[in-house]
């Protein structure tokens, strides 16, 4: 793999300024966005007036801890534009959710805020490694879903060439990057296994293409895939972190140089860690859920906004603003079976570490009698695909996830092309469970 580190005087000053300067530009920020909340959304000012405080009480970046958290709750019943803190017709773009479990949430963006998303999102592809000039195909979705747009918008904000391929087709992906020879990627983890075992089918070798790195987010990956996607392209695998509600792809990245976290752009986005269950704040270097403040939204500000993914604030290295670790999971994506708590990732990480199955998989969640039960649908590799070979390697899934992740799972090992796949965001859980109440 090539070096791809960045020359250091194109860094933004801001990334590589002092830990007191930082925390000074954060301090004026975020004093400004919470009065300009407090003005103009009327849920803000009624949390403010409801925890007894004023935006002037707010003195020191601890202060922030007195607010009460905003959370996705707050964004479905003030549906659609109840959070708004600008006029409606200063709206330059909006996004939103699936809504697969109801309303969607929806975020709009002024004009500045379109400027500071494509300014994070080329920030973050520099700390990729894509250069300008540079050619990236991108196959996040295009849509409501923030990931196609704001990379794009990224891309071109860069000085690279983008090639707005989006998700779907793929062995078109295959060709496109064949012919078109582009320097980068930007796609979810799950679609870039698709687009391997497409290369694979054809009989093309990945490690062939001009692809130098991929930058991999919306959805949480292990440093297993990154080891498989690395060795399987000859290609650095990097992390971008984003969520709509925030501002989209883009709030955080890892830096190509170091992939040991990924560092939070902390001018724009105050991170905390909180304690998943009371809530309270926890020091850097302690496991807990991602708390994030917005210091420069001008459309939707949020103060406090709960992402339910779980992961730790460590120093900066490549960077002087703090790191978070990889999302491995969400407090809304834990599994609970028989009083042990488990995440995709980790049946993720068995599944790589298996001999003879891909890493394409899906977890089923039933109940049988009074206990719940989780099944794992498996594929076998091609040259693993017999009966026998297929029956041994499920036997040795299921003892690995009993002894490395502590539950008991049935594991199906279908046929090459038998599991569940994707063209986005994967579907690792299907909870089949009779609903409470």
């Amino acid at each position: 793999m090539q070096d791809l580190t960045p020359d250091r005087a194109s860094l933004d000053p801001i990334e590589i300024a002092s830990r007191d300067e930082i925390a000074a530009l954060q301090l004026d920020r975020l004093k400004r966005m919470l009065r300009h909340a407090y003005d103009n959304v009327p849920l803000y000012r009624q949390r403010f007036e409801g925890a007894g405080m004023h935006p002037d009480d707010v003195a020191s970046l601890a202060d922030l801890a007195k607010l009460p958290f905003t959370t996705k709750a707050d964004l479905r019943d003030t549906y659609p534009f109840g959070m708004f803190a600008v006029p409606r017709e200063r709206i330059a773009r909006i996004h939103a959710s699936s809504g697969t479990t109801g309303k969607p949430t929806v975020v709009g963006y002024t004009a500045g805020d379109l400027a500071v998303f494509g300014d994070m999102v080329a920030r973050s592809l520099r700390a990729s490694g894509v250069r300008p000039g540079d050619m990236v195909h991108n196959a996040y979705g295009y849509g409501l879903f923030t990931g196609g747009l704001g990379a794009h918008a990224g891309i071109e904000k860069l000085g690279a060439t983008v090639v707005p391929v989006s998700g779907g087709m793929t062995p078109r992906q295959v060709m496109l990057i064949e012919d078109f020879r582009p320097d980068a990627i930007t796609v979810t983890p799950s679609y870039m296994l698709n687009i391997l075992e497409e290369f694979r089918r054809q009989g093309l070798d990945p490690r062939a293409t001009s692809l130098k790195v991929g930058i991999f987010g919306a959805e949480p990956w292990t440093n297993a895939m990154r080891a498989e996607v690395e060795s399987a392209f000859d290609m650095h695998a990097v992390d971008i972190y984003g969520l709509s509600e925030i501002m989209g792809p883009g709030v955080a990245n890892e830096c190509v140089e170091t992939k040991d976290g990924l560092h939070v752009w902390e001018d724009h986005f105050y991170p905390e860690i909180v304690d998943p269950e009371t809530g309270a704040v926890l020091p850097d270097g302690e496991m807990g859920e991602l708390v994030f403040t917005t210091l420069t939204k001008e459309a939707i500000p949020l103060i406090r906004y709960r992402t339910r993914d779980l992961t730790r604030l460590m120093p900066g290295t490549a960077r002087s603003m703090r790191r978070m670790e990889k999302i491995t999971g969400r407090s809304d994506d834990m599994i609970i079976l028989r009083g042990v708590n488990v995440f995709p990732t980790q049946v993720e990480e068995q599944l790589l570490a298996t001999p003879g199955l891909a890493p394409h998989f899906q977890i089923v969640l039933t109940r049988e009698g009074p206990l719940d039960a989780m099944r794992v649908t498996v594929e076998a590799l091609p040259d693993a695909a017999g009966a026998g070979a297929r029956a041994a390697a499920g036997a040795d899934l299921a003892r690995r996830i009993k002894d490395v992740v502590g539950v008991t799972a049935a594991v199906d090992v279908a046929e090459p092309g038998g599991a569940p796949r994707s063209e986005g965001k994967a579907r690792r859980v299907v909870d089949e469970r009779p609903k409470e109440g």
